[in-house]
């Protein structure tokens, strides 16, 4: 229930975002802090794990001469014994403060922990939270925040760190194995640093990790229409067909005639309603095995496919009762989660660029430091498939959309709708072609952000014993979390894979001469 919780938490405090690309926005679940105080083997009581260090990391790893900034992290060494692997991990795109329990063995990196009598740390990632080289998110700021600085952050860290533990000041690598590891992008960004710096750290593991930056990332989509229940699919197609044929006719009392039946009638721009109906479906992202029918996205389905008691067949209702139906959980349930007392254009609309949306600059605004590198070098844009696929999302959206508003949040930096270096990313950190070794690649059938992993669709990458890949039935980030495979057993088939992999992967290490 307590992932539960926090998953609908996480979606409501991300209510409010125009910005589609946003809400889709990879995320990790947070997990509670345990009450019970930590002791080290010997039975030292060990400082909470919300305890906060900092370490002085380079602003710009290009020019050490402008200084350093604080760089926030958390660490556990309960189950650390001298010659025991450091197990890092960057919780990516966002503020770092509720990741702490990532250090205990309620996740994977602390059963690595625990296996290998290892510590565990988990890390700000640089722009997030209040990891920042500067007290601003202005775009000649944020220049400093590329793959490439996060990259060489770790490796800074790692290699020059002293950790706050008893003999923290003679582990770097070399004197001790590390181990990094991460999910969603900070699992692409374990795999990027394996590849672009190898031989810090001696092993990976690397959870739905998105390695491939595809800027028209239509496919976020795929996982979903395939496993969400056929009914509700045929009927969300039906009203986005519906939609899609009335834009190319350019039938605009029909598509106002729809806007209303959803109580989006003030919505301005088409676009804005197109990405509107993608909402319902990005709530699939919060949902993990241990997530039943009180879940937002199965509420929405519930609400279109049953009817008086009775569940549609695979075909759905149709397009006249999908339109009242949906429309209906809009104007009854999901507009006061949405958007609350927010009108329509306000809360949906992304033409108005004063809104303090696009233009606050303070830090600890993950939408914004995140929207910058989606801008600059991976893309993801969450649009519509092409002529040939089947769409649950409008083909109105296509990547210009989301570009459109990297105008809107840096105005200094673009000009015009910028394409981001997608290209260069997977030339530069190798994307799905990776064959580093030691690196462990654990995937989820049900993950909207599958197609960007090494478990896409076609890929067919070999599976072998030094680069596994490993894939449950799971959805995003699920194998990092251990209860996940209590109630799933192709999860904890994941989970038992990985421990084995490090296991015998740590047993390898030497230290350097």
């Amino acid at each position: 229930m307590w992932v539960l919780m926090s998953l609908l938490l996480t979606g409501v405090a991300r209510a409010a975002i125009p910005n589609s690309m946003l809400r889709g926005m990879h995320s990790l679940p947070k997990l509670s802090v345990p009450e019970r105080s930590l002791t080290s083997l010997n039975g030292t009581i060990l400082p909470p794990i919300t305890t906060v260090y900092h370490f002085d990391q380079l602003i710009d790893h290009n020019d050490a001469g402008l200084g350093t900034f604080q760089q926030r992290y958390w660490m556990n060494w309960e189950f650390y014994e001298p010659g025991g692997p450091i197990i890092l991990m960057t919780p990516g795109e966002g503020n770092a403060d509720g990741y702490e329990g990532y250090t205990t063995n309620a996740t994977m990196s602390g059963l690595i922990a625990q296996q290998q009598h290892g510590a565990a740390i988990i890390i700000e990632h640089r722009f997030f939270g209040y990891s920042n080289p500067y007290d601003n998110l202005t775009s000649q700021s944020l220049a400093l925040l590329t793959i490439q600085q996060a990259i060489d952050d770790l490796v800074y860290f790692a290699t020059t760190a002293d950790l706050p533990m008893p003999g923290g000041d003679a582990v770097k690598p070399g004197q001790a194995p590390w181990v990094l590891i991460g999910g969603s992008y900070s699992g692409a960004l374990t795999s990027w640093t394996m590849v672009n710096k190898p031989g810090i750290f001696w092993a990976g593991y690397a959870s739905s990790g998105v390695v491939e930056a595809i800027t028209d990332y239509y496919d976020y989509f795929t996982p979903i229409r395939e496993y969400m229940p056929q009914n509700c699919s045929s009927d969300v197609e039906a009203v986005v067909s519906y939609l899609d044929d009335m834009y190319a006719a350019h039938d605009t009392a029909g598509i106002q005639t729809l806007k209303e039946a959803f109580g989006l009638g003030d919505v301005v721009h088409i676009g804005d309603f197109a990405t509107a109906l993608q909402y319902n479906l990005f709530d699939w992202q919060s949902l993990q095995p241990d997530v039943g029918p009180g879940a937002m996205f199965f509420e929405f389905c519930d609400a279109l496919e049953v009817k008086n008691g009775v569940n549609a067949g695979p075909e759905g209702w149709g397009l006249e009762n999908a339109i009242y139906s949906w429309g209906n959980f809009w104007n009854t349930t999901y507009y006061n989660y949405v958007c609350g007392y927010e009108d329509a254009e306000t809360c949906l609309g992304t033409y108005n660029t004063s809104q303090s949306y696009w233009t606050n600059v303070t830090v600890n605004n993950a939408n914004r430091s995140w929207f910058w590198m989606v801008c600059n070098q991976v893309g993801w844009y969450q649009v519509g498939p092409p002529e040939c696929e089947p769409a649950i999302v409008s083909r109105i959206l296509q990547p210009v959309y989301e570009q459109r508003q990297c105008v809107n949040m840096f105005p200094e930096a673009f000009a015009y709708p910028p394409q981001p270096t997608t290209a260069e990313t997977n030339a530069k950190y190798a994307g799905w072609a990776v064959h580093v070794p030691r690196l462990f690649f654990a995937n989820g059938l049900r993950d909207p952000w599958r197609e960007a992993t090494v478990s896409a669709d076609g890929l067919n990458k070999p599976n072998t014993t030094r680069r596994p890949t490993y894939e449950g039935d799971g959805f995003h980030c699920t194998d990092l979390v251990v209860r996940n495979g209590i109630v799933d057993a192709t999860v904890a088939a994941v989970q038992e894979a990985g421990l084995m992999y490090m296991k015998e992967w740590l047993a390898e290490w030497k230290p350097s001469a």
